[in-house]
């Protein structure tokens, strides 16, 4: 893999940083701006939603630039936004901060996408996409602890400096490694890249993004009390435990990259009916502590074998002026999951069968993503037995 695509990962890693770094501050934040522990909570929501408004918009406004240009003009937005989280004043200056450096989130990690496709040979395109997702996952398993403790020692804003810095960083390993584009972007109008949007199997991947990250989601926001009050564990094995779930998303995003590179569509669908499985089998271990650290490690796993195959889908099917929009649309899917399943899990507790039936109801969720993609290849393979019959009407008779 070249140095590029690394540099991209290092990228990845700073913007997935400041999407887990505020939550172990939580309750710093809220003392020092005179907010409450959930309305502090309201900046991890507000993020997400600057993912999911910023992905279009940005992708649309930088859509006729250079691809090096529009990654390192994110990375600048990234750096300031963290820095005007550290310098905010008031809560609702610190949310506007968020979301401003939340508008760089998707467009990177679509456009991003398609810059890694093609600084690799065509059959490592899946890997590629892992490699620099790879920088994600690395920031699920330290942003906490990164923000967490020089925020503790020093202050929170202290955090969104040393965020600030990793940006820096990051821009000058992105300036100094990726490539100049080779060709300009493809010309286009706005029109013809929604259209794209448009072409069912684009929607199809979309909506099984997001299908798919309901389920994770569902489980993994109440994986805390879920090890506690079902599993007996301490509050102190938390975070432990959580490190076997990032050892998973790694190890799984990996894997799910390179089998995509070799089966795209049967990687998609045996992905996403592992996640299913792990997901439902999780059910019967909520109450054994063994069995629960190795679930925790298998739905990581899990999980994220399904982001390249998912990615590559996304991008095959929009191949022309509209791609990077709709990778960037892939990315706010998966947002738009974490979102939609934090609320099915609590509905499930307050409402539902309680804590202990979370993974089983999620497990439902991939498996209508998964009949939704088989639904989509059998419209396609009567598609292809049709058009020949309509080209060529005397083969008909």
């Amino acid at each position: 893999m070249p140095l590029a695509l690394y540099a991209l990962t290092a990228g990845a890693f700073g913007i997935g940083v400041t999407e887990f770094v505020i939550m172990g501050l939580l309750i710093q934040v809220g003392a020092d701006l005179g907010v409450s522990i959930p309305s502090a909570g309201l900046l991890i929501s507000g993020y997400a939603l600057g993912v999911v408004v910023g992905a279009p918009v940005m992708t649309i406004a930088t859509a006729r630039w250079p691809r090096k240009t529009v990654l390192l003009a994110l990375m600048a937005v990234f750096t300031i936004g963290n820095a005007a989280c550290a310098l905010a004043p008031d809560y609702w200056t610190l949310m506007a901060a968020r979301v401003l450096t939340a508008f760089a989130h998707g467009t990177f990690f679509g456009v991003g996408s398609v810059v890694a496709t093609t600084l690799v040979a065509p059959n490592k395109k899946a890997s590629a996409i892992a490699v620099m997702f790879t920088g994600l996952t690395v920031a699920n398993i330290l942003g906490v602890p990164f923000g967490t403790w020089p925020g503790q020692g020093f202050g929170w804003r202290s955090t969104f400096w040393a965020v600030t810095a990793v940006g820096v960083v990051a821009f000058a390993i992105i300036a100094a490694f990726v490539p100049k584009d080779k060709a300009a972007p493809e010309p286009s109008t706005l029109r013809d890249d929604l259209a794209v949007l448009g072409r069912r199997s684009v929607l199809v991947g979309l909506l099984t993004t997001v299908l798919s990250w309901v389920g994770v989601f569902a489980v993994f926001t109440y994986v805390a009390p879920m090890l506690t009050k079902l599993a007996g564990f301490p509050d102190a094995a938390v975070s432990p435990i959580l490190l076997v779930f990032g050892a998973g998303l790694v190890g799984g995003n990996l894997l799910g990259g390179k089998l995509a590179d070799k089966w795209l569509i049967p990687s998609l669908f045996g992905t996403l009916l592992l996640l299913a499985v792990v997901l439902v089998l999780m059910t019967f271990a909520t109450h054994n502590q063994v069995a629960m650290v190795v679930f925790v490690g298998l739905l990581g796993a899990a999980g994220f074998a399904t982001v390249p195959p998912l990615q590559m889908w996304v991008l095959e099917k929009a191949s022309g002026a509209g791609q990077s929009l709709a990778s960037s649309f892939n990315i706010a899917a998966f947002n738009l999951g974490n979102a939609i399943g934090a609320w099915l899990g609590g509905a499930v507790i307050d409402h539902g069968p309680g804590l202990g039936a979370i993974p089983w109801i999620a497990g439902l969720v991939p498996l209508a993503a998964l009949a939704l993609v088989l639904f989509n290849q059998w419209l396609d393979s009567r598609q292809a037995r049709l058009v020949p019959v309509a080209a060529c009407p005397e083969a008909a008779e």
